[in-house]
């Protein structure tokens, strides 16, 4: 890796002033990655570009993040086509009679979930479509609560994936001693203000305490008058509708919450390992849906290369964001910005500095582990170096890593809650902004007063 300085700067500049022109995600994300690697390599751009583009396919966070994704969709099509998720959708109508309710049952149920935000992210926005579509809720709204209560929910609550693996890289880095990271990581949990702040502010947005502000406003009054699909989502809600229920379908509600149930405690089982829960979770309901004849072999196999199908589009714009982040490793941005902010802080205001800072590159390059990885072994020498408090600033990393998992228009986390929620990223991404812009400020506060 070489030293580009403010060059670095510019592939991820190109990328968010392309998204907010052309309102394309995956195009943006190509355009800052051919300009990234224009700037490394102007003589070979195609030979770097097939080098990275293998190193990001073998890469086995890809493969995962590919796995889980395309097996959560087979899931999804399987409560599909045995008619369990319209079964469940129906027993929450019964119990929620308004739009407020409707939107308070979605983050309830976002709560329930925090076992691993994607589990939480594609299967509270698959379940609650149609509820919200009832009381003309548009598509961003239920996108909003349903991606507040993901990643946020699974920071905060220490029986989770997020925890697990931020517990690992505490004890990598000789913050906690070995077999104590995830304690570490419990006694971090109040000072991560982004998620809290994040988390509490959907209800009163909900309730109308805190009024929707700007393009949420629009699409609200959009919903209102029936149109709860954003324009340029259809080819979205398409592949959604394109798995239906089959014509003799017996879905029962328990159909789709005792597999939600076998999976979560699967996933805990198998040490907050989702993809191990996950093919647990298919061993056990794929024969169940077979012997109880809800669909047979073929169907059920049709229904799950369905499903694994209608996650290529997000899975597309995953990878695309993982080129880019390995683009800009070369390129050094996240050392770039660090150093550059480093020597000009106090003991005081690192804390605020670290959030907003990291926050800022979790968001430019869409990668929240990624950077906690790369930026924590700066952060724990900068803390110990200037005196600070060691458990303040674990919270102030991990509330940036939400920030950007959270706000980011190409991260895994709004990609996903797009997806299932009928919405592109953009305008998810877009009509979020704000409301996460107000927990961030709020949280900057929290780290100034405390620093």
């Amino acid at each position: 890796m070489s030293d580009y300085g403010a060059l670095s700067l510019l592939p991820t500049t190109l990328v968010v002033g392309l998204a907010l022109w052309s309102r394309r995600t995956i195009e943006s994300l190509l355009a800052g990655s051919i300009l990234g690697l224009l700037i490394i390599a102007p003589d070979a751009p195609l030979t770097l570009m097939s080098e990275l583009a293998l190193e990001v396919m073998v890469n086995e966070t890809v493969a995962w993040i590919i796995l889980v994704c395309g097996l959560m969709g087979s899931l999804i099509a399987l409560f599909l086509r045995t008619g369990a998720v319209q079964a469940f959708t129906q027993t929450v109508v019964e119990r929620a009679a308004s739009r407020k309710a409707s939107l308070m049952v979605t983050w309830v149920l976002g709560l329930a979930l925090f076992v691993d935000d994607y589990l939480n992210s594609i299967t509270v926005g698959t379940a609650m479509r149609q509820v919200t579509d009832r009381f003309r809720v548009s598509r961003e709204m239920l996108a909003y609560v349903v991606d507040s209560t993901a990643a946020p929910v699974s920071v905060i609550i220490p029986i989770s994936t997020w925890a697990v693996f931020f517990g690992a890289l505490l004890v990598d880095n000789g913050v906690a001693m070995p077999g104590e990271g995830v304690k570490t990581y419990i006694q971090a949990i109040p000072y991560m203000f982004y998620a809290w702040f994040a988390v509490a502010l959907v209800p009163l947005v909900i309730s109308g305490v805190i009024p929707v502000l700007g393009p949420m406003r629009s699409a609200e009054q959009r919903a209102g008058k029936g149109l709860t699909i954003p324009p340029g989502a259809e080819r979205i809600e398409a592949s959604n509708l394109a798995i239906a229920p089959t014509d003799n379908a017996r879905g029962q509600a328990r159909h789709f919450t005792v597999p939600l149930v076998l999976l979560a405690a699967a996933t805990w089982w198998f040490d907050y390992d989702f993809l191990a829960g996950i093919f647990l979770t298919l061993a056990v309901y794929l024969p169940w849906v077979v012997l109880s004849r809800r669909l047979n072999v073929e169907e059920t196999t049709e229904a799950m290369l369905n499903g694994f199908k209608s996650m290529i589009p997000p899975l597309a714009v995953l990878v695309c964001a993982f080129l880019l982040n390995a683009v800009n490793q070369r390129l050094g941005l996240t050392e770039f910005v660090i150093s550059a902010i480093g020597p000009h802080v106090s003991a005081g205001m690192l804390p605020v500095v670290v959030f907003l800072s990291m926050g800022l590159l979790s968001f430019a390059t869409g990668s929240n582990w990624g950077v906690f990885v790369i930026v924590l072994p700066i952060v724990v020498s900068l803390t110990e170096s200037l005196g600070a408090d060691m458990t303040l600033m674990i919270g102030a990393t991990l509330s940036a890593s939400t920030f950007g998992s959270h706000a980011c228009f190409y991260t895994d986390a709004t990609v996903l809650t797009a997806q299932a929620c009928g919405t592109t990223p953009y305008q998810h991404a877009i009509t979020q902004l704000p409301f996460a812009l107000c927990a961030a400020t709020a949280a900057a506060l929290a780290y100034l007063l405390l620093g």
